[in-house]
């Protein structure tokens, strides 16, 4: 089975899904395999479910006449299928890319291009060498333009995943200190992320550049196909504003009021209202979706619960978000608790950004520190340092927390949302 062969079939399809779980009638299911399971066994059940085909790895599972067909390598033909598909489409894609706000900003600028336009792109965290496939396959004729967010942990991931997208678009959020043990240090990510620059320039597409990130202008110096904001001079200007703790942005005589926390969020509305302002959205429609766009995902999201205001901010988390979150939660009136979580995938100077996150808590003066997971333990000796999210929710059932504002803050695996429902 090849991939232009096999394309007829999936224009028919209803959508690709890699989870027996979900399949509806006429999907396509891609049966991976792994050291510990082997989703081939469920291709008959698949076609018995309403799958219009199944997609195997293991020549015993192969049956032509029941459209169970066998590829050597269920990824590959998974991603080969993408980038064919990819090649038919006839709109502009967006690409982005960063250490931190990448989901927030492809979120927004969604919002935003929604206004005027049928846009796909991708779902939840599906932003990897997998995730990315599987958004390009779900793109239907009905869709006038996609934005694809592009995650790495690692160098030539990025590039890689622009072979897939192959972005006409590209926007790198901020560069910091994310996955510094996979990309070996804060020039290792700037290197990787700067892959999609690579791909933009090489291909001669467009870049969105922040003007106020020095290395954004660094890495674009002299790369003239660029839509530009952040400075006076640039093609959009836009002034921050705040209200009640969320952020917002003024253009011209305009102003749009998010429901994000967080000064940092103001270049990711920057960002959306640029694409959106490019693609010939009025800013009055802008604002409409920045106003209306409401966090629901654990990122910068305000929630108010027994009369006290929770900033939830846990499903990701590195030593410039963590700085960032802690000095805009200092703001806020009232009293303040923070609960942060580990920091996770920063090899060798975990232990260090650990202590400076530690340090910088202490100074910010905040009424109760609590902290949660193996590395603050190892730099925290206080009573309010807790190994894992288990002790601390033990801690809560019995102790409660005063202050009015609390943020937790911490990366996905500590699972700090886990405690929310004992505050």
């Amino acid at each position: 089975m090849n991939t232009e062969d096999f394309y007829p079939l999936f224009l028919k399809s209803n959508k690709v899904t890699i989870d027996s779980r979900t399949i509806e009638k006429n999907d396509i299911f891609f049966a991976f395999s792994g050291d510990n399971f082997n989703a081939a066994i469920f291709a008959e059940k698949a076609i018995s479910d309403g799958a219009l085909a199944v997609i195997v790895e293991q020549k015993d599972f192969e049956n032509k006449d029941h459209n169970i067909f066998f590829v050597p390598s269920t990824l590959e033909f998974l991603q080969n299928l993408a980038v064919f598909h990819r090649d038919q489409l006839k709109i502009p894609v967006i690409g982005l890319t960063g250490s931190n706000g990448k989901t927030t900003t492809k979120e927004l600028i969604h919002a935003v291009l929604s206004q005027k336009y049928n846009v796909q792109y991708t779902a939840g965290n599906l932003n990897n060498h997998i995730g990315v496939p599987l958004t390009l396959l779900s793109i239907k004729p009905e869709h006038n333009m996609a934005v694809i967010e592009m995650g790495a942990n690692h160098q030539k991931e990025i590039g890689f995943l622009c072979t897939l997208a192959k972005p006409d678009f590209g926007y790198i959020t901020n560069f910091g200190k994310a996955h510094l043990e996979g990309f070996g240090g804060f020039e290792g990510v700037i290197k990787g992320k700067s892959e999609l620059y690579d791909y933009i320039k090489i291909n001669h597409k467009t870049i969105l550049i922040n003007e106020n990130d020095q290395i954004q202008m660094e890495k674009t110096s002299g790369y003239e196909n660029k839509i530009t904001f952040g400075k006076d001079e640039s093609d959009y200007f836009f002034r921050l504003f705040s209200e009640e703790n969320c952020v917002g942005l003024q253009y011209k005589d305009g102003k749009a009021l998010s429901q994000l926390t967080g000064d940092y969020n103001f270049t990711n509305l920057c960002a959306a209202a640029s694409f959106g302002l490019h693609f010939g959205i009025d800013f009055e429609n802008i604002k409409g979706a920045i106003n209306n766009y409401s966090p629901t995902n654990m990122r910068s999201q305000i929630v108010v619960k027994d009369h006290k205001t929770l900033v939830l901010d846990t499903y990701n988390a590195n030593p410039s978000s963590m700085a960032a979150s802690l000095q805009n939660f200092v703001t806020f009136d009232g009293s303040k608790a923070i609960i942060i979580g580990d920091m996770l995938e920063l090899g060798e100077e975990s232990g260090q950004e650990h202590q400076n996150i530690l340090n910088l808590a202490q100074e910010l003066g905040f009424n109760q520190i609590i902290t949660v997971g193996k590395y603050f333990k190892q730099v925290n000796s206080s009573a309010n340092s807790f190994e894992n999210t288990s002790e601390l929710i033990e801690y809560l059932k019995s102790n409660s927390i005063d202050s009015s504002n609390i943020l937790l803050k911490a990366s996905r695996g500590i699972s700090l949302e886990k405690a929310i429902e004992f505050i």
